[in-house]
């Protein structure tokens, strides 16, 4: 702020004494000038003391009701703010918590003990069908499901696992109206793209809402629970804080599509956290709603991701899609199996799923789990320089 800073002059003045009427002294003048003057510095510094007063009442929260509405920054609702809302509003219904209990073994004196385990759900169908990680049932004696509004479900039986993936089926008894989650294509999803995860974070924490992107796709990762180390492959990674307890929650578009299910993190990083692709889970999902049970389907073949690297170890033509090929000097294509029959062969390259490039928008393992047990896809294959397409009747996957 700018100061105004006046200066005064004094100028003095002769007095000649003159007779006749007597007239009002120069010493009265000088007082009433003093008086005056007194007066603006006064009515100058009482507006300043005001003006503080009311700078400390802000600074101190002290605001009228009024004044705090007008004011009020937490009513500022951004575009990104309501979308994740809305989102978060949509799909809360069709998160459920998983809370499960099992017998762990303990020393001659004390027995076993019981423990008690946490994590969530989808709901993936209105009679009672929940979608979640292996590794959060995996060992439980009992399950319960706990909805968001409160309700809890103890009469849940576990359905079956996937034999290749983190990934469980549960059907609650007793329901037919339960919200349910829309499945969105994971197979369509790009690096920097907005997402949202929901989750039971850390077993106490229920629809713990988080947001980030996708950071990366077709990763692979050893993920370790209590009860084993399964490695997985062609998860999406993303930003979004998945924690303790958030496993077999949804990873969500900006439409509210569950894109993939929330089932690892790296321990001592930041922002590193990996979802299944829901697309992998579909053709099992199909028979389970069909009253088919769990079934995966499956083509028969070894093969590895083609990388840089890989190509330029094999000398290949391509850097991406699956080279069928098997380290142990054993046949890549198992004898018998639909790829077998098929007449796919070892170090064919397969480069197409149906009509999705084996690569950035996923594996040979999680396309071809989009399909059900008995279903005919076209595979795209390269045998040296020529392009074959052949018709794969998948087999259902036994272990």
């Amino acid at each position: 702020m700018d100061n105004d800073n006046s200066s005064e002059k004094s100028t003095e003045v002769s007095d000649k004494s003159v007779t006749a009427t007597a007239v009002t002294p120069p010493r009265s003048k000088k007082i009433t000038t003093v008086i005056v003057i007194a007066a603006i510095i006064a009515g100058i510094a009482l507006v300043f003391y005001a003006l503080k007063m009311e700078m400390n009442q802000s600074s101190n929260g002290s605001l009228t009701q009024r004044e705090t509405t007008k004011n009020d920054g937490n009513k500022v609702v951004t575009q990104e703010e309501e979308d994740i809302a809305s989102v978060v509003s949509k799909v809360s219904p069709s998160v459920v918590s998983i809370l499960t209990k099992s017998t762990a073994a303990g020393n001659s004196f004390y027995g076993s003990t019981e423990q008690e385990g946490a994590g969530t759900g989808i709901i993936v169908g209105k009679d009672g069908y929940i979608l979640t990680n292996k590794h959060v049932i995996d060992g439980a004696n009992n399950v319960s499901v706990v909805t968001s509004d409160g309700t809890s479900y103890s009469d849940v039986k576990v359905l079956g696992t996937d034999p290749l993936n983190d990934v469980a089926f549960l059907k609650v008894s007793g329901v037919n109206n339960l919200p349910v989650a829309e499945l969105g294509d994971s197979t369509s999803v790009r690096v920097g793209q907005k997402v949202i995860a929901i989750g039971n974070s850390l077993g106490q924490y229920q629809n713990t809402v988080t947001s980030g992107i996708i950071s990366g796709t077709g990763r692979p990762v050893s993920a370790q629970s209590e009860q084993n180390v399964e490695n997985l492959t062609d998860l999406i990674q993303t930003d979004a804080a998945i924690n303790p307890g958030n496993s077999g929650g949804p990873l969500l578009n900006l439409s509210g599509q569950v894109i993939g299910i929330n089932t690892a993190v790296v321990e001592d990083a930041q922002g590193i956290g990996f979802s299944i692709p829901i697309s992998s889970t579909k053709g099992i999902l199909k028979g389970v709603l069909a009253g088919k049970g769990v079934q995966r389907a499956y083509m028969g073949v070894n093969y590895i991701p083609i990388t840089a690297d890989v190509a330029k170890q094999y000398n290949l033509s391509v850097k991406k899609g699956a080279y069928v090929f098997s380290s142990d000097g054993k046949s890549a294509v198992v004898s018998g199996s639909p790829a077998d029959k098929a007449g796919i062969k070892d170090k064919d390259i397969i480069t197409k799923v149906g009509d999705i490039e084996v690569g950035d928008r996923g594996g040979v393992s999680s396309l071809v789990g989009e399909y059900a047990p008995g279903d005919t896809i076209a595979i795209t294959v390269l045998r040296g320089s020529q392009t074959l397409t052949v018709n794969v009747t998948l087999a259902a996957y036994n272990n």
